[in-house]
């Protein structure tokens, strides 16, 4: 690490003086016209250039630092261009040194701001990106599924790859794919990086597994070394080649653990260091003349080249903005947090709640950092599961501790809650079990794009009976609702909130009931019916409107299903306009529960309008920016409301409208 800091310190003072060879890189054909000595001083330069963009803007960070050399590599020795090799890169995540490689330096500084790059893989940025790719464990699936097109199509020759890394390995998908590869024998390379990461240190089984693997000798080179042992064995050194086969797989499953993957069907070669470029290019060349399919396992240091970002990965994922760099490049600061956010304000609750109750346990799929539950973890290890990124065993195994009389609560994002659709529906809404779902990350997500958004889950949680869908409304609910969650045994319930931070609407003791609205103020000429944490910007907005002389009420609806129909019922019937707002995509959403509702009562309709994410997915930009474009700030809802009005009445019917 040091040695790496001094050379760092040599490129910054000459920096005038020598030619930078990133800027130079168009694609990945440049690449081949660097020497050795070249390629160390790109991956030098991919690691300042990283370093860079997060002394601008947060982005995800040692998980890029660690693959670069890994990336080189690959670009060296496949070519995937347009209809060439494929690769595709798992979570996407890792994909910064790639975009740095096939073109897109020059607009590297836009990534994760709106109308830039995107932090994670993108077609349509560029045809080196296969599939936007956010969710982890999908790649060896794709990769053989391109293969076998490919196959169909009549390219067999074009080399498909995926790189897994270890935190996705326990994934149920990974061994669905890998048993089918293994099966078909087709030419498949699934590169497992092995960093020892996911976002927090991985776990279970496996891990222990991998673990072992790093304490032994590389084995790379296993039938040459075994070889020359049994050489020196007068009695084995006669054995006939299946002997030397059988004690050579031995040594393998005893040194590596690589005979988990030679059962499935695939050629295991590895341990290999992953930092090392030659050795890289070697192997790479090696399996790409395999005819079958071959999993690669290379070692790589999460956060390589940084020493802060390597000694402290989990912090350095997607660390808060470099606020001062070093002359030698450490990081001497970060930038301090903000305010406190939903998440705190839940994960604090939940702390409690498990103080008061033994009965509640929290279950969470490799997010323990993301939720903040390291306290839940630490001072409560016997109820807290990590499963790792596995989120449909998270969910049947909450089921199964319901089932049994504890108090589960799962407490996983909400994009992510999608891979357990299944479970939801089958292990818990069909039992009707009272699991507690705590959806973090609902909403638009920002920066982080539409694979994260968590646009989906009021749609996808009310479509099951017995599952209780709600939202608090602002820091004031989140304690209360999450208490009551946690009591209601009678059903299991789902409660969302966004990655972003605190806001509250002053008022009296809140209390939450069962399918049960809180009217914060009523009006005749507009009421809104807000979902979820949007509710203190509906009542700016109506401020708004009240100061233009609009009579404009807000609802803090709180629950989606059961829906308050009383409530909603009356709104439909005393205001002209009734406005529904929620940070969730309008088909299946709150806004047509509301529809639904009022249909169902023979009621008009045509009054009321619905504000939410429409029927397309969102890019990455700021929160702010986003809720501007469609409609959900203050401005744009107070927009609405006056154009609705506008169209539903005339000057004489409203004369302090007729002023504006």
């Amino acid at each position: 690490m040091r040695s790496m800091r001094r050379h760092r310190t040599t490129v910054t003072r000459k920096g005038s003086t020598m030619n930078k060879l990133l800027p130079n890189i168009n694609g990945p054909a440049d690449l081949q016209k660097l020497s050795d000595a070249e390629l160390v001083r790109l991956a030098q330069e991919i690691r300042e250039e990283l370093v860079r963009v997060l002394s601008i803007r947060p982005a995800h960070f040692a998980s890029n630092l660690g693959v670069v050399e890994l990336c080189l590599a690959l670009h060296l020795t496949f070519d995937f261009s347009k209809d060439k090799d494929r690769l595709i890169w798992d979570t996407g995540h890792q994909i910064y040194p790639h975009k740095l490689v096939t073109g897109r330096f020059k607009n590297f500084g836009t990534i994760r701001t709106k109308g830039g790059l995107m932090g994670y893989p993108n077609p349509h940025e560029s045809e080196f990106d296969l599939f936007m790719t956010g969710h982890a464990g999908c790649s060896p699936s794709t990769a053989l599924g391109l293969k076998l097109g490919d196959e169909i199509m009549g390219r067999p020759d074009w080399h498909s790859i995926a790189v897994l890394g270890d935190g996705a390995l326990p994934s149920g998908i990974v061994f669905e794919a890998l048993n089918n590869a293994g099966h078909l024998k087709r030419k498949l390379l699934v590169i497992l990086n092995d960093n020892q990461m996911s976002i927090c240190p991985r776990v279970g089984a496996l891990a222990s597994t991998l673990d072992r693997a790093r304490l032994t000798s590389f084995y790379q080179d296993s039938k040459k070394q075994v070889r020359n042992l049994l050489s020196q064995l007068p009695l084995l050194g006669q054995l006939a080649t299946s002997a030397f086969d059988h004690i050579r797989d031995a040594a393998k499953a005893l040194l590596t653990g690589g005979m988990l993957f030679e059962e499935l069907g695939f050629h295991y070669i590895g341990p290999i260091d992953g930092h090392d470029l030659p050795t890289l290019r070697h192997w790479l060349n090696t399996v790409k003349e395999h005819p079958g399919p071959v999993l690669l396992h290379v070692l790589t240091v999460k956060g390589k080249g940084v020493a802060e970002a390597s000694q402290d990965p989990v912090t350095y994922h997607t660390p808060p903005v470099f606020e001062k760099i070093g002359p030698d490049g450490s990081i001497v600061s970060l930038k301090k947090g903000g305010s406190k956010a939903y998440t705190d304000a839940v994960s604090a609750t939940i702390h409690e709640i498990m103080k008061e109750d033994p009965r509640v346990s929290v279950t969470t799929a490799a997010m323990c950092q993301g939720n903040k539950l390291e306290k839940v973890r630490a001072d409560y290890p016997t109820r807290f599961f990590d499963v790792g990124i596995c989120e449909s065993h998270a969910v049947a195994c909450a089921a199964g501790m319901a089932k049994a009389g504890a108090r589960p609560i799962c407490s996983i994002y909400s994009t992510f809650l999608q891979r357990s659709f299944d479970q939801i529906f089958q292990e818990v809404a069909l039992q009707n079990l009272p699991v507690v779902f705590t959806l973090d990350r609902a909403g638009l997500t920002g920066p982080d794009g539409p694979t994260h958004h968590g646009c989906f889950d009021i749609g996808y949680m009310r479509l099951f009976p017995n599952m209780v869908v709600m939202a608090p409304g602002d820091e004031l609910d989140v304690a209360p609702m999450l208490r009551f969650a946690v009591g209601h045994t009678a059903n299991p319930t789902s409660m969302r909130y966004p990655k972003a931070g605190l806001e509250k609407v002053e008022r009296g003791v809140t209390q939450v009931e069962l399918g049960q609205a809180e009217i914060l103020d009523w009006g005749e000429d507009a009421i809104i019916l807000a979902f979820g944490t949007l509710m203190p910007t509906c009542v700016k907005a109506a401020e708004k409107l009240k100061a233009e002389g609009l009579d404009v009420g807000v609802v803090n609806a709180r629950f989606c299903k059961p829906l308050d129909r009383a409530t909603v019922l009356r709104a439909v019937d005393e205001a002209r306009v009734v406005v529904t707002v929620e940070e969730g995509t309008l088909e299946g959403g709150f806004g047509s529960a509301v529809l639904e509702a009022v249909n169902a009562a023979g009621m008009d309709t045509r009054n009321i309008i619905r504000l939410g994410i429409p029927d397309r997915f969102i890019e990455h930009a700021e929160r702010g920016e986003l809720f501007a474009d469609l409609g959900l700030d203050i401005n744009g809802i107070a927009t609405t409301i006056r154009k609705a009005l506008i169209n539903r009445s005339s000057t004489a019917e409203s004369p302090a409208f007729a002023t504006q």
